[in-house]
């Protein structure tokens, strides 16, 4: 058994000021708390929940709090635990505590990260889970070495089983503190039926090598804690106060653990906003939270909801958004401040025109001739659902030179699929392309190892001939063996087949570009891989070959992609920021745009189809915490259509749109985007010239009534997620209509349309049907939206 060393003894020892000696210092971190911060300050004994919403000051509040515990003598530095979910927060919360206090803080050995936590409680007490305190830390490479190794030991199929996969299910058990013999029956399947025995191997190996993953640290301190009740009651005296920040981002082990050391005196203060819990998908659980006051009876809970980041109208429209999800603890953000501008909604007719706008709208802000000051570039920030989305905004700005920087992840030039892709682009352009050769050689696995590309190296440098020409040789002379070599020649064959069509342009560049990542094995290498990235890779892959669409030729694509790659070199001067919303939690900006706000892109289709209603409500907090990132201005957008593989899908405006409270948005979508009066377009047209004398919630319920944006049959058209496709209507743009298109209805069949009532089919175009509605009069529609006429009659619309 482990006990306390005299290193414990030596830090409860040396405490910078005595209790009696801090009880005499006055107390300035209290001055302009608000009521709600100041109670949460001052709340010491006990369970305390700071319900803390976006922009509330709960970081002060925090901070405030550890001060007030230091400077009342309430606790000694090393008698308080305060735990943070990055080292950054760690830091900032440090500096902040000695500004509060004036000097620097000394004799907090237990402020930092539960990582960082846990890793020294477990080298004090590494041998009561079979290590030695001087255990090594495994990164995540060497674990998916390790993983590897032990998939290969059982005969497995790393291409159907990766280790990869297996790497996400062990750290899903660990984030549920799930050691191997506690895995449920449920999960028992996992990994071909494999993962509980696989999972058993590895943390066996683990111990045999003295070393760890990240998953461990918080695993083996709860297994400690339950298995060793004399190790946990001298943690439970020894942090008398304990303090956690972001506690809805907590996960299974990390809530286990903080109430195992809560158990005793119970005194704990989570700090953490539900409706800001957006990451389910790598653990976090927003029940911890929620059932806060269950877990400690009595609980004090504090709600901060002064607001001192946005305007009025911003915070209207996020509360109706998020008020719209079942499981929240509830609160009403509100701001002294003043009501400032309406969120702005616009749709666009595509993706590429919503960059364009937005791009636009970037420069008039900087200039400001949008009626304002002028706003520089680091106060604007453009936030997405999905990385790909990224695309259009660099493209667009690199044309127009607008600076801009990319937050919390690559560029989308740079990410490993799309490097890949190109290569592959590339070396169907130029065989000399020996980079890219290197590249792509093994890329996806053909058996091709070091020693073989070094064969094909030294093959080419004694011909004096790229790597494409050695391998020609190599494979002519069968200087490989086996599968390497029939791989070898297959790609050979391929690359000359792609090189030929490039010079021949027998192809268009985007079919050949389809054609490059099919045959090449690559874009299959993705569906069949089973990790939780996968299917983001693949979407980041439609949206390079969508990307082609612009440009006349594959050389011409990779001559702009150069130009992209090098936007980055001037490191000088103020950018427009573009991240993930998932990387914009804890950000804030003066001027946010939310683009793409549409159903099956946000929320997330796939989210939805994996979590159901949880993954929904998730996604709706996102777009909670999407909103409230913006201090002044707001302005969300969506497309009607988007060009996925070549062909037009067009796309319903998000049903958080529908969530929006009227009131506090302004809609500047031009009339007729949805064939003259669907969703936000209708209620542009109530905004008209000649109706800006009437009364805003007149208007609102003038263009509620006079659409289907709000009504049931909408919501039911929506929720049919196999009719979300549809053309682009033939009068747009300059769309060529597929006159092979078989359509459902034929000339003079009688129909019904949730718009514009009972019409009759007067000629076909594609899917496209020119009706002679009874009181529309003639209209082009897509055929998807509507029924025939018996079937309408049927239907309560």
């Amino acid at each position: 058994m482990s006990s306390f060393s005299d290193e414990d003894a030596f830090e409860a020892a040396t405490v910078p000021l005595s209790r009696m000696a801090m009880a005499a210092r006055p107390m300035p971190y209290l001055e302009g708390l608000n009521p709600a911060q100041r109670a949460a300050v001052e709340a010491l004994q006990g369970p305390v929940l700071m319900l803390a919403g976006a922009g509330t000051g709960k970081t002060r509040a925090l901070t405030a709090r550890i001060a007030h515990l230091l400077t009342t003598g309430t606790a000694r530095p090393n008698e308080i635990l305060a735990v943070t979910f990055t080292n950054k927060a760690a830091r900032e919360m440090k500096h902040r505590i000695g500004k509060l206090l004036g000097e620097a803080v000394e004799g907090m050995p237990w402020l930092g990260t539960f990582h960082s936590i846990c890793v020294k409680l477990l080298r004090r007490h590494a041998e009561l889970v079979g290590l030695k305190s001087n255990f090594t830390i495994l990164d995540t490479d060497d674990q998916i070495r390790l993983l590897k190794q032990l998939i290969a030991a059982e005969g497995i199929d790393d291409k159907r089983w990766p280790a990869r996969m297996l790497a996400g299910i062990i750290d899903n058990w660990k984030n549920k503190a799930l050691t191997p013999d506690k895995i449920p029956l449920s999960d028992s399947g996992a990994f071909d039926h494999k993962g509980v025995e696989l999972y058993g191997a590895y943390q066996t190996r683990l111990r045999e090598l003295n070393a760890c993953d990240f998953g461990d640290l918080l695993l083996h301190m709860v297994v400690i804690f339950q298995s060793h009740e004399d190790v946990l009651d001298q943690y439970r005296r020894w942090f008398r106060y304990i303090l956690v920040d972001e506690y809805q981002d907590t996960n299974v082990a990390q809530y286990l653990w903080l109430r195992l050391l809560a158990g005793g005196h119970k005194n704990i203060c989570c700090v953490g906003d539900d409706d800001q819990s957006i990451y389910g998908w790598r653990g976090a659980e927003v029940g911890n939270i929620l059932r806060f006051e269950q877990d400690f009876p009595g609980a004090e809970v504090v709600r901060l909801e002064q607001n001192y980041r946005s305007t009025a109208h911003i915070l209207a429209a996020a509360s109706g958004v998020i008020a719209a999800n079942k499981g929240r603890l509830g609160k009403t953000l509100f701001t002294e401040g003043g009501d400032g501008e309406l969120v702005r909604l616009i749709g666009h007719w595509d993706g590429e025109e919503e960059a364009r706008w937005i791009g636009d709208e970037v420069e008039a802000m900087q200039r400001g001739t949008r009626g304002m000051d002028p706003m520089g570039l680091d106060s604007m920030a453009i936030l997405v659902r999905a990385s790909h989305q990224m695309r259009a905004f660099e493209d667009r700005f690199l044309t127009i030179g607008l600076p801009y920087r990319v937050i919390g992840g690559p560029r989308f030039y740079e990410r490993l699929e799309i490097r890949d892709a190109m290569a592959y682009f590339r070396l169907a352009v130029s065989q000399d392309d020996d980079l890219a050769f290197e590249r792509v050689v093994n890329t996806p696995k053909r058996g091709l190892g070091d020693k073989a590309v070094q064969t094909i190296q030294r093959t080419a440098r004694a011909n004096g001939v790229s790597l494409v020409e050695g391998a020609r040789l190599v494979c002519e002379g069968r200087l490989l063996g086996g599968k390497g070599l029939k791989e070898l020649t297959l790609l050979v064959q391929g690359l000359d087949r792609w090189h030929g069509q490039v010079r021949a342009e027998a192809d268009t560049h985007v079919e050949l570009a389809e054609m490059i990542l099919d045959e090449s094995g690559y874009t299959g290498f993705w569906q069949n891989d089973k990790t939780p990235e996968a299917p983001g890779r693949l979407e980041n892959l439609k949206e390079l070959v969508k990307a082609l669409e612009q440009f006349e030729n594959l050389q011409g694509f990779l001559e702009h992609v150069s130009l992209i790659m090098d936007n980055e070199t001037e490191e000088q001067g103020e950018k427009v920021s573009i991240m993930t919303l998932h990387a914009a939690k804890g950000l804030e900006f003066p001027a946010v745009f939310l683009p793409g706000w549409e159903d099956g892109l946000f929320p997330s289709q796939r989210s939805m189809d994996e979590s159901g209603l949880k993954g929904l409500e998730e996604e709706r907090r996102l777009a909670y915490v999407g909103i409230t990132r913006a201090e002044r201005i707001c302005t969300i957008s969506f497309a009607a259509n988007r060009r996925v593989y070549g062909q037009w899908q067009s796309a319903l405006p998000s049903r958080f749109i529908d969530e929006l409270p009227a009131d506090h948005v302004e809609v500047l979508t031009p009339p007729g985007l949805y064939g003259g009066g669907y969703g936000a377009a209708g209620m542009a047209a109530q905004a008209s010239p000649q109706m800006q004398g009437m009364d805003r919630s007149d208007l609102h319920q003038k263009a509620a009534s006079a659409d289907v944006y709000n009504s049931p049959g909408w919501r039911r058209l929506q929720s049919r997620s196999q009719q979300r496709g549809m053309s682009m209507p033939s009068e747009a743009k300059n769309m060529t209509i597929d006159l092979d298109a078989v359509s459902a209805f034929t000339e003079a069949d009688r129909v019904f349309h949730q718009k514009f009532g009972y019409g009759e089919v007067m000629a076909i175009e594609g899917d496209k049907l020119v009706i002679e509605f009874d009181k529309a009069g003639e209209k082009k529609v897509v055929a998807r939206f509507v029924v025939s006429a018996e079937a309408a009659d049927d239907v309560p619309f």
